[in-house]
């Protein structure tokens, strides 16, 4: 188990439903990182920008996307962890990825399609919840849109880390800042938010705002809104259990069923 973890977040304009030249960009900014990391953590449908347009853009499991991704994996020695736009079993998700160095790849389909664009309408939901073991710490990922919704964040696993991607709008982004900071109070976690900028092809304006809270809350980062930045952060195992053995907040959690 590693008592330390490092975090490098990439906040990042993309080009709109190009997915070599989005590779290429993050090819170039993952190699520019120069201190050892153990995971890279890149926005919502990272290759295409967000869109409606499945049928152009999907690749399958084994495509060159989710090759890429183990690829850098592999050449970083560090995990690297987004979402893209995935077709499987004739039905389209937008799933993220964690590929770890091995090349073992974990995954997730969003559970919560933004109704408000159509999202629903082009892209499978998923139902499991993904908790993934790396290195000692649990993490939790979801994506965007899941993060309205803390019934379904809960932490009933005890994960150390609950990471969200996205492409999150500037009109709305006084929510994202709001509820990621509520994200990890109320689950005693570090909580991750890595978000877009720029405009997408449908003229949606992205400012990013990426950030990390700590159990308490409190930003721990420093990204710049609107600009494409790269922070690297050390999430520390000790915080985590001391303020969780000090104050037990978790052990007075209600119990639920979630009905899907």
């Amino acid at each position: 188990m590693k008592e330390d973890l490092k975090l490098a977040l990439i906040q990042s304009d993309l080009v709109w439903e190009h997915s070599k030249e989005n590779c290429q960009n993050f090819s170039n900014k993952i190699e520019s990182i120069s201190e050892e990391v153990d995971i890279i953590v890149l926005p919502e449908m990272f290759t295409t920008g967000f869109t409606m347009n499945a049928g152009t853009v999907a690749e399958a499991m084994d495509g060159e996307t989710v090759q890429w991704m183990q690829k850098m994996a592999s050449k970083t020695n560090a995990a690297i962890v987004g979402s893209a736009v995935i077709l499987e079993d004739d039905t389209y998700y937008n799933r993220l990825i964690f590929a770890e160095p091995s090349g073992k790849i974990h995954h997730y389909d969003k559970k919560h399609t933004f109704t408000l664009v159509g999202e629903d309408n082009v892209y499978g939901a998923g139902t499991e919840k993904l908790i993934i073991d790396y290195k000692g710490w649990k993490i939790c990922p979801l994506i965007c849109y899941d993060l309205r919704f803390p019934v379904w964040a809960r932490n009933i696993e005890d994960y150390d880390i609950l990471m969200y991607v996205a492409n999150w709008p500037k009109t709305r982004v006084s929510a994202w800042d709001a509820l990621l900071k509520a994200r990890a109070i109320e689950n005693m976690c570090y909580c991750i938010g890595v978000n877009r900028i720029g405009k997408d092809g449908v003229n949606v304006e992205y400012s990013g705002h990426s950030a990390a809270y700590d159990v308490l809350g409190n930003t721990i980062t420093s990204i710049e809104p609107g600009k494409e930045q790269i922070e690297v952060v050390t999430l520390e195992k000790k915080h985590v259990e001391a303020y969780r053995n000090k104050l037990k907040f978790l052990e007075d959690r209600d119990r639920f069923t979630l009905l899907q």
